[in-house]
């Protein structure tokens, strides 16, 4: 047998892409402490916490407006599956945290959606998770946008778009008042 036939079968490792965006970035370069495009592995047991105390903060952010320790993100194995899936906490008792439309207050967690928006102050970061199979580690591979995220993406509409394709809130602002039509009329 040959050695490649023999070598153990790789796993594939969980990883999350995460791209920050602050309208302030190019004159105030607080995220300079950043490692942008190169894949970094963090164990398992680990929390990963973002902030501006690097003592305390593996991701660092240059910025007296942000907290000390503003969010934390945990992995975790999901309950009788073998799907993984990573925990957001804001850690900040002055800055709301909101991840899509939820809104997080100090020490509020949610389990992170497979792609979202997480803001804070003028910080925009799009998550994505991309799933692997390993459980000691994860990777994190972090983007640098140059324009804003929140205009940039698309998120899904949480409104119902009618068949006719016409808003509700545009045919109301018109100061007509919606009525029914039977589909043979029109």
């Amino acid at each position: 047998m040959s050695s490649f036939e023999e070598a153990e079968t790789e796993e594939t490792v969980t990883c999350l892409h995460l791209t920050f965006y602050h309208p302030g970035q190019g004159e105030k370069m607080m995220f300079r402490c950043l490692n942008f495009c190169r894949r970094e592995q963090v164990r398992a047991d680990d929390v990963a916490k973002f902030g501006r105390d690097s003592s305390v903060c593996r991701y660092s952010l240059v910025d007296t407006r942000v907290s000390r320790i503003q969010f934390s993100l945990h992995f975790y194995r999901k309950l009788h599956t073998s799907e993984h899936g990573f925990e957001i906490k804001n850690l900040s008792k002055k800055t709301k945290l909101t991840v899509n439309q939820t809104e997080l207050s100090y020490l509020n967690k949610i389990d992170l959606p497979w792609k979202c928006i997480i803001c804070f102050g003028d910080y925009q970061i799009l998550a994505e998770i991309q799933e692997g199979e390993n459980v000691d580690y994860f990777e994190t591979h972090l983007h640098l946008a140059e324009a804003p995220i929140l205009q940039e993406r698309c998120l899904p509409s949480l409104e119902p778009v009618p068949e006719n394709g016409i808003s509700p809130s545009f045919s109301l602002s018109q100061g007509k008042s919606p009525t029914e039509i039977d589909e043979n009329e029109l």
